[in-house]
């Protein structure tokens, strides 16, 4: 069992999901349970999925959380798409989060590489 506040791809995925927040805060009311919540579920579940798997026993369990969080990650690049092109995001702020997914994806990435 790890603790998983001590992982660096753990802390970026939720300073990733804080941002996301913010950034949906602005979206329009009538997305509200459309693309504000589904952005709010899959980058709030990349550092759940993390925690979960941090405490499970064995790396093959840990290994299939991160999976499922590379998962959520894709779907967030989607949606940050999507919003760019709504005119919900304007293109430096879409740069910068896109910047800072494709960091955890990359993250992930070779943590399940370590795990193999």
């Amino acid at each position: 069992m790890r603790d998983f506040r001590s992982l660096k791809v753990w802390e970026k995925a939720h300073g990733l999901t804080l941002e996301i927040y913010k950034a949906t805060q602005h979206y329009p009311a009538d997305e509200r349970f459309g693309l504000t919540s589904q952005m709010r579920r899959s980058s709030s579940s990349i550092p759940t999925n993390i925690a979960e798997g941090c405490g499970r026993h064995g790396d093959a369990e840990l290994k299939r959380f991160m999976v499922i969080g590379m998962g959520s990650a894709n779907e967030l690049e989607y949606q940050l798409l999507l919003s760019k092109d709504l005119g919900y995001l304007d293109v430096d702020f879409y740069q910068y989060l896109h910047e800072r997914l494709v960091e955890v994806k990359k993250m992930l990435s070779s943590f399940v590489m370590k795990l193999r």
